[in-house]
């Protein structure tokens, strides 16, 4: 067994070991999850933690870690008499991104359910994990079923089991740990608000700090061990500070005057719902606790809000998290002079210059989120490119324009692939999928997952007089278990490749381009899409973003594309299907859905718009999905984007059309080449 990097060991990052320490002391907290970039101590950490856990007993032979004292009454392998329990150590469960929804919850052997009237049941990894640490490394890429149950048995305490009349039901108390790169996609706000705590974490800047990570890296790799028992005092000395804090945590006092400044803060920073103000007064009292207080003060809250608001203020995907803290300060002081002059408490006042108990804590970026910029008039712009013109050779091209802000997003139409796809879950086109409405049956591939009762009960009825079935029960073989076959729907990758030429670079009609392309990005994160950027000006296309699943780094890249110059209409198409020639290698489920942002020109090179056709039909040969979004504008139309659209064996829809509120037409499906055939 390796030996795990000491927790005193690690360098800096204050915010992510307050926030484990915190809910080792109170689980109660509701978890944490921790964002960041790649290499900055996140795994380490967690992992780290589980060394540090008490020591908990358990009922000998219970595969669901029973407490001797309290014994779940509905324990599975219950009923538990009264024993002497048996310690052991807190176990650390790890979840699989791939992991299935049997392996989470566990499974039910529906053969002998049916057959014998027995309620077999394999635990799954939400057993393993009751009175332990539930880690889930990369929980923004986790299926989002696989979320919902991982967050409702957090929140409940227990995990329910339901399958074909047979239900299971076992405790599982866990301190929930999710771990994420933001670059890699976002969580939805209904799932992060379910974390109690979350802590922003990057690599420190400063070299002295960086060099001593590194040494003790060095140093752990090199003899694990003998690093280990370097640190043993102050991991013996950590591990006795939590025991501590656990056994005060009840005799914590949490007055009403910190009720009200609690309250106050979620109130000012408008957080929906009531669990932001749980989870901040749960926090300010491990704090406390954590401090080895019996009191919380000013200073508790204010760190609770540092840790479980800035998560909660997210109004679209786009908005990043944070917390004004000068915003915060002023709401902790008004609330306290409230209830000061309203009352005459005195028993809360602010300790500014007080030492916080672990260390600084730095709560999230000052000012609010990153949301979507106001449109901007930048008077200090080039002027607009000629609207109508034709980017002609021989004509000048234009000067590179600076970016300009897009214009509000909107709700768009359904845009989706034809067909029935068996890609990753989600929410766009139809697809075979294991959770939706039940379409059929077939003899199941490897392990049943989803019975279906009549076909199995069908296929199993010619056999009975053969099998001597003399009672009740049906005699139930595995060749006659049947699974069903559902239908819901997916996730697609959507390719944008997007002109950003001079002939699209007029000022109002680039910012209602950008705004409009913003609104199909919110619609896939929505949908739960990969997404990738293609853009196209000058003498050449490139790759501004290759597919994710981070709708905000898309939108990023969007709002600081450049406009100017020639529009290669072919390279850009050329570009997009090298693109998603490697996306089908590396995955060949995920169907793609190419959206061409342009208004038809192509200038640059000899007979550019062929070339652009030629390229067009080359991904309709291929069956690939597309949609034209039509950027032409003006009393004069060429109907450029409309030939670009057959070419593709695609549909070509304007701006207007887009909006799910316009009344010009109705997007379904994206005409592909085999439906056109």
């Amino acid at each position: 067994m390796s030996t795990p990097y000491p927790f005193t060991a690690i360098v800096g990052q204050d915010d992510l070991r307050l926030g484990l320490l915190l809910n080792a002391v109170s689980p109660a907290v509701g978890g944490v999850l921790v964002r960041g970039e790649k290499g900055t101590a996140k795994s380490t950490a967690v992992r780290a933690l589980a060394a540090l856990m008490p020591e908990v007993s358990v009922v000998p032979g219970c595969r669901f870690s029973c407490d001797p004292g309290v014994p779940d009454p509905a324990c599975p392998d219950g009923p538990h008499g009264d024993g002497t329990g048996v310690s052991r150590a807190a176990r650390t469960v790890e979840l699989p991104v791939g992991a299935s929804e049997d392996r989470l919850v566990g499974a039910l052997d529906i053969e002998r359910a049916l057959s014998e009237g027995v309620k077999a049941f394999e635990p799954g990894l939400l057993a393993d994990a009751h009175r332990g640490i539930l880690y889930v490394d990369e929980v923004n890429l986790l299926h989002d079923h696989l979320v919902d149950l991982l967050l409702d048995a957090a929140a409940m305490g227990a995990s329910y089991v339901e399958r074909e009349g047979v239900s299971v039901r076992h405790a599982a108390r866990f301190l929930l740990v999710g771990t994420m790169n933001p670059e890699e996609g976002e969580l939805r706000p209904q799932l992060l608000d379910r974390f109690g705590l979350t802590v922003e974490v990057a690599a420190s800047r400063d070299t002295d700090q960086r060099v001593d990570v590194v040494r003790r890296r060095l140093a752990h790799d090199d003899d694990p061990v003998a690093f280990a028992a370097r640190w043993a005092d102050e991991e013996s000395a950590l591990r006795e500070r939590i025991v501590a804090a656990r056994a005060l945590l009840p005799r914590v006092v949490l007055g009403d005057g910190v009720l009200r400044q609690i309250a106050a803060t979620c109130a000012a920073f408008e957080v929906d719902g009531m669990r932001a103000d749980i989870v901040m007064a749960r926090t300010a009292t491990a704090l406390a606790a954590w401090a080895g207080r019996e009191e919380v003060l000013d200073e508790d809250v204010r760190q609770a809000a540092l840790l479980a608001l800035p998560h909660r203020r997210r109004r679209n995907p786009f908005d990043a998290p944070g917390l004004d803290e000068d915003k915060l300060d002023d709401t902790l002081r008004e609330a306290a002079e409230d209830q000061s002059n309203g009352e005459g408490e005195g028993d809360n006042d602010p300790d500014p210059d007080g030492p916080h108990p672990d260390g600084p804590g730095d709560g999230g970026d000052d000012g609010g989120g990153g949301g979507v910029p106001p449109q901007a008039d930048r008077s200090d712009t080039p002027g607009p490119a000629h609207e109508g013109s034709t980017d002609a050779p021989g004509r000048s091209a234009g000067a590179e324009q600076q970016p300009v802000a897009s214009a509000e997003p909107f709700r768009t139409k359904m845009l989706s692939v034809p067909g029935l796809g068996e890609g990753a879950a989600g929410r766009r086109s139809r697809a075979r999928t294991e959770h939706g409405r039940t379409t059929g049956s077939r003899r199941p591939q490897g392990a049943l997952t989803k019975l279906h009762l009549a076909a199995t009960v069908q296929a199993a009825a010619p056999h009975q007089h053969a099998r001597g079935r003399s009672g009740r029960g049906l005699v139930v073989r595995r060749d006659d278990l049947r699974q069903a076959t559902r239908e819901g729907r997916e996730g697609n990758l959507v390719l944008f490749v997007v002109d950003a030429s001079g002939s699209m670079a007029a000022r109002q009609r680039m910012s209602a381009v950008k705004g409009a392309v913003l609104s199909l990005l919110l619609d896939a994160y929505q949908r739960r899409d990969k997404v990738g950027l293609v853009t196209f000006r000058g003498k050449d296309a490139e790759v501004a973003l290759p597919p994710t699943s981070s709708v905000d780094a898309a939108a990023a890249r969007l709002e600081s594309l450049p406009t100017g110059g020639r529009t290669p209409l072919a390279a850009g198409l050329l570009k997009a299907h090298d693109v998603l020639r490697v996306e089908r290698l590396r995955d060949p489920s995920r169907r793609p859905l190419l959206v061409v942002v342009t208004d038809g020109r192509a200038t640059g090179g000899p007979e550019p718009v062929a070339l652009a056709g030629r390229a067009g039909r080359l991904h309709r040969s291929e069956g690939t999905a597309s949609v034209v979004m039509d950027c032409e504008s003006g009393i004069v139309r060429l109907g450029l984007a409309a030939q670009l659209a057959r070419d593709l064996g695609g549909t070509a829809v304007t701006l207007d059309e887009l909006r799910a509120d316009s009344i010009a037409g109705l997007v379904k499906d994206v005409t592909t080449a085999g439906r056109a055939a």
